[in-house]
């Protein structure tokens, strides 16, 4: 018997109100902006459409419908090649509808990295070899490799939930010469958080600490999969994982729906 866990984070509007100041760079990945037309709007669509008068739809109600204002990064999503830079491998980097849906279903394998949980730390080498010895599970080319930091449990006002542990560039490598096609994680970005880059890139000046995971795939195609949910829900391998963004033509990620086929 095959079980369906779905990967996907809920999109609810965040209150601006609720939400950290010091976070507000995040919120457009994190919330949708949605104009809900409801019923009695969308009659009067309709009266426009169809000349009727509204005795002549059903309990004087037309269509409900939404009005979306998103980023194509926001919540569960795929980053394509593109959104890292223009090449890839010295090739032109692919946008997200460029993605063959092949690449994004793959065997599965979640590095159980929650004893991390809060810290803010770089994900080492030694860290992800670590987790694959416990398991134990050898990583081959095409699969996914899905990062559990359990930051999808705070709530999305919680600053707590930004404080995740991230890759760094030698990790993101070493995943990708392992031969993984997707890397995914439960935190909402692949990389450290953003003010522990900024705080090492102003202390060192070295440029080496700015967003140093994702430009690590400029040199090898990975599809990065930030804002998962229920990882810890998987079991540690044996399972089939999809994720199959919007067809967004030439854009550099999509929102996706993220589901994982576990059997028995």
């Amino acid at each position: 018997m095959q079980t369906l866990i779905d990967l996907t984070r809920p999109l609810e509007i965040v209150d601006k109100k609720d939400f950290p100041a010091i976070l507000m760079p995040l919120y457009r990945i994190i919330s949708p902006e949605i104009d809900f037309v409801d019923h009695g709007r969308g009659a009067k669509i309709m009266q426009e459409i169809f000349g009727c008068p509204l005795t002549d739809l059903p309990d004087g109600e037309g269509w409900a419908e939404e009005n979306l204002s998103i980023s194509s990064h926001l919540g569960t999503h795929v980053d394509a090649p593109w959104h890292y830079g223009s090449t890839c491998n010295g090739e032109r980097a692919k946008t997200v509808d460029e993605i063959p849906l092949s690449d994004l279903y793959c065997d599965g394998v979640v590095l159980d990295l929650s004893h991390l949980k809060g810290t803010g730390k770089g994900i080492t080498i030694d860290d992800l070899t670590n987790c694959l010895s416990k398991i134990p599970y050898e990583i081959k080319p095409g699969d996914a490799a899905l990062i559990r930091t359990d930051h999808d449990k705070f709530a999305l006002n919680d600053p707590m939930r930004y404080f995740y542990p991230g890759l760094t560039r030698e990790s993101a490598l070493w995943l990708a010469e392992k031969g993984i096609k997707v890397g995914g994680t439960d935190a909402t970005g692949w990389d450290r958080p953003f003010p522990v880059m900024v705080n090492d890139y102003k202390v060192t000046g070295d440029k080496c600490h700015i967003w140093d995971a994702h430009f690590a795939y400029r040199e090898a195609e990975v599809y990065v999969v930030q804002q998962l949910v229920n990882l810890n829900k998987l079991p540690a391998k044996g399972f089939k994982v999809a994720f199959f963004p919007l067809k967004l033509v030439g854009a550099s990620a999509a929102p996706c729906r993220a589901v994982a086929f576990v059997e028995g």
